[in-house]
C-alpha cells in the first residue's frame, strides 16, 4: 500500500496552483551530511547503492532533516552503464573513470542492453522500500541523458571541454547516432522500471550538453531527446530536464514533451519566461551562495522567489548540486524560509 504523500511538488510540476513553493535540492542526499560522511568511510558510492536499506536511508535523510517536498533517489548517473558492458569505476577526487572508451562504430555495436530487474534490482528495491514504507513526499527517479553519458564513455572520464566527444560526433555521425539510439533505449527502459517501482517524477540530467551550440543540439541531440520524452510521456509522471551552463538551450528543452525546465543560476526565471518558457521552471539559486552569511542567502532566495511566484508552475531548487562544505543547518533554514515567504506571497 502506497503511503499518503505531500503532493505540492507534483502539483507545481504540472503547473497547478499551490499554497507555497515546493523545494528540493540537487545532491541534497550525501556529501554535506555528517551521517552520510560516516557511511562513506565504510562504503563506496556503488556499495551504498547496492544495499537497498542503506541507500533508502541516505535518500530519506535530507527529507527528514530539511523538510523538503521531494526526495531524489541516491545513486549515480553511471549506475546503469555496467549492464551495457561499460567498465566504470567512481574514483575519489576524479569521478567516473571508464577503462574501455568508445572509439568506433564497432565499439558501439558491442554495447549490450539493460534489463533493470536483472541488472539493477537493488535500484528498484530501494525505490519500493522508500515509496511503499518510508517517504511522505514524492520520490524523483533519474537518469543521465545520452549526450552526458556518451561524453564519459568517449572521453574515458570527466572532461573540461569534451573535445573527443565532439570530434567523435562530427567525424563519425553514423557511430554517434547509433550510440544515441543505444543510450536512448537504455534511458527509456531504465526510467520506466523506476516509475513502475514507485518513482513519482523523473529528472533527466544532461549535465554537460551546454558544451554544444544550439545548431548542433538541434541536429545531434534534440531528436533523441524528443524520442525519450515522447515514450516516457506515456507513464504520466512529471518529467524534468536539467543541465549546467545550458541556458542557451532552455528554449529547445521547452519544445520537448516534458513538464519542467530546470535552470542553472546563469538565466533568471524572469528572463526564461520572457523567452516564452511557460512550462513549470525549477531553480535556481547559485549553490555557492549557500556558503555566504544568512542575510545574503535570504536576499538572493527572495529575489528568485519573487520571480518564481509570478505565475503557477515554479519549484525552488539550486542551479546545481549542494557542495560538501555546505552546513546542513543552512539547507534546513532555507527550506523553512522558502515555504514561509512563498506562502505569504501567494496568499497576498
Amino acid at each position: 500500500m502506497t503511503r499518503a504523500i505531500n503532493d505540492t511538488f507534483l502539483k507545481a510540476a504540472k503547473g497547478e496552483k499551490t499554497d507555497y513553493v515546493p523545494v528540493w535540492y540537487m545532491r541534497q542526499a550525501g556529501r554535506s551530511q555528517p551521517e552520510y560522511r560516516a557511511i562513506k568511510e565504510k562504503y563506496s558510492l556503488f556499495e551504498i547503492t547496492h544495499q537497498p536499506e542503506l541507500c533508502a536511508y541516505v535518500t530519506r535523510l535530507p527529507v527528514e532533516q530539511y523538510n523538503v517536498d521531494a526526495a531524489i533517489l541516491y545513486k549515480d548517473i553511471m549506475s546503469p552503464l555496467p549492464a551495457l558492458g561499460v567498465d566504470v569505476e567512481i574514483k575519489s577526487g576524479i569521478g567516473p573513470v571508464i577503462d574501455n572508451p568508445i572509439r568506433s562504430l564497432a565499439d558501439v555495436e558491442k554495447l549490450g542492453e539493460i534489463n533493470p530487474e536483472e541488472d539493477v534490482p537493488y535500484v528498484l528495491e530501494t525505490i519500493k522500500i522508500l515509496t511503499e514504507e518510508q517517504l511522505s513526499v514524492p520520490l524523483i527517479g533519474f537518469s543521465g541523458a545520452p549526450f552526458t553519458l556518451a561524453s564519459y564513455m568517449i572521453e574515458g572520464g570527466p572532461s573540461k571541454n569534451y573535445n573527443k566527444t565532439k570530434a567523435f560526433m562530427y567525424a563519425e555521425p553514423k557511430a554517434w547516432f547509433a550510440l544515441m539510439d543505444k543510450l536512448a533505449e537504455m534511458v527509456i527502459t531504465y526510467v520506466k522500471a523506476q516509475i513502475k517501482a514507485g518513482a513519482k517524477a523523473i529528472q533527466i540530467f544532461d549535465s554537460w550538453v551546454g558544451a554544444l551550440n544550439v545548431q548542433d543540439y538541434r541536429y545531434y541531440i534534440k531528436p533523441i531527446m524528443q524520442r525519450i520524452f515522447s515514450e516516457l510521456r506515456e507513464e504520466n509522471v512529471p518529467l524534468i530536464m536539467f543541465g549546467v551552463g545550458a541556458s542557451h538551450l532552455a528554449k529547445e528543452w521547452h519544445d520537448l514533451p516534458l513538464d519542467v525546465v530546470g535552470l542553472d543560476w546563469r538565466l533568471q526565471i524572469k528572463e526564461a519566461r520572457e523567452l516564452g518558457i511557460h512550462k513549470t521552471v525549477q531553480g535556481n539559486l547559485d549553490p555557492a551562495i549557500l556558503l555566504s552569511p544568512w542575510e545574503v542567502i535570504e536576499e538572493r532566495a527572495k529575489a528568485i522567489l519573487d520571480q518564481g511566484v509570478e505565475q503557477p508552475g515554479y519549484i525552488f531548487n539550486l542551479g546545481h548540486g549542494v557542495f560538501p562544505s555546505v552546513n546542513p543547518a543552512t539547507l534546513k533554514k532555507l527550506t523553512s524560509f522558502v515555504h514561509e515567504y512563498s506562502a505569504e506571497k501567494l496568499k497576498g
